[in-house]
C-alpha cells in the first residue's frame, strides 16, 4: 500500500498540516454545526462533518493537492481549513477557506490564502488560482478582493446555486520585485 503524506507548510503565525481527527474535530464539527456555514455546504450533523473532512483529506489523494488543517503557532489551537480545491463539477481550481467561529477576525485566512495562493503557483505550476465563492458571503467576497482578485464571471452551480468566480493574480507576476516573493519568513 502506497502511503501519501500531505506537506506541511507554514506562514509567519500558522502551520498547514494534515487533519488530525483527534485534535481538529471537535471544533470542526462544532463549527459546521452553526448556520454561518451555509456558504460552504453547511449546516451538518457531526456525522456529515465528519465525511465532509474526510473527503477534504481524501482529495489530496486524488488530486495530489487540497485543503490543509491550519494552526496557530502560539496556542496549538486549531483555526479551520484552507488550501486548494477542485472537487468534481467545481467551476474552477480555487483557493478555499474556512476559519472556525473563534479565530475569525484574525487575519487568519487572509494569511492562510495568501500562503496557499503561493503554494498553487510556485509548487504546483498553477498559472490560474481562482476562489469560488456562493453568493450572498460578503465575508469571503470581502476577503477575495482583499486579496487582490477580481470578479471574473459568474457561474450557476447544479447544487450550490450562484458562483461568484474571483480570478487571483499570480502573486509573482504582480509584483514589482518577482524574486522579493520567492523568500522571506511565509515558507
Amino acid at each position: 500500500m502506497t502511503c501519501f503524506k500531505i506537506p506541511t507548510i507554514e506562514s509567519e503565525r500558522l502551520i498547514f498540516r494534515e487533519f488530525r481527527e483527534e485534535c481538529d474535530f471537535d471544533a470542526y464539527a462544532h463549527f459546521y454545526a452553526s448556520e454561518q456555514t451555509r456558504y460552504y455546504g453547511g449546516p451538518l450533523d457531526r456525522s456529515s462533518a465528519w465525511r465532509a473532512a474526510s473527503a477534504m483529506m481524501g482529495h489530496w489523494i486524488i488530486r495530489g493537492y487540497g485543503a490543509w488543517a491550519i494552526e496557530e503557532k502560539a496556542t496549538g489551537d486549531f483555526c479551520g481549513i484552507v488550501g486548494l480545491w477542485y472537487p468534481e463539477s467545481w467551476p474552477e481550481r480555487e483557493i478555499s477557506w474556512s476559519i472556525v467561529t473563534e479565530k475569525q477576525g484574525q487575519g487568519f485566512a487572509y494569511e492562510a490564502a495568501i500562503r496557499a495562493r503561493r503554494y498553487a503557483h510556485e509548487i504546483l505550476g498553477w498559472d490560474a488560482v481562482h476562489s469560488c465563492i456562493v453568493e450572498g458571503n460578503n465575508a469571503s467576497i470581502g476577503l477575495a478582493k482583499k486579496l487582490g482578485a477580481v470578479l471574473e464571471r459568474e457561474e450557476e452551480h447544479p447544487t450550490r446555486g450562484k458562483f461568484l468566480i474571483f480570478r487571483h493574480k499570480d502573486p509573482i507576476a504582480a509584483s514589482p520585485n518577482p524574486t522579493k516573493n520567492r523568500g522571506g519568513t511565509d515558507t
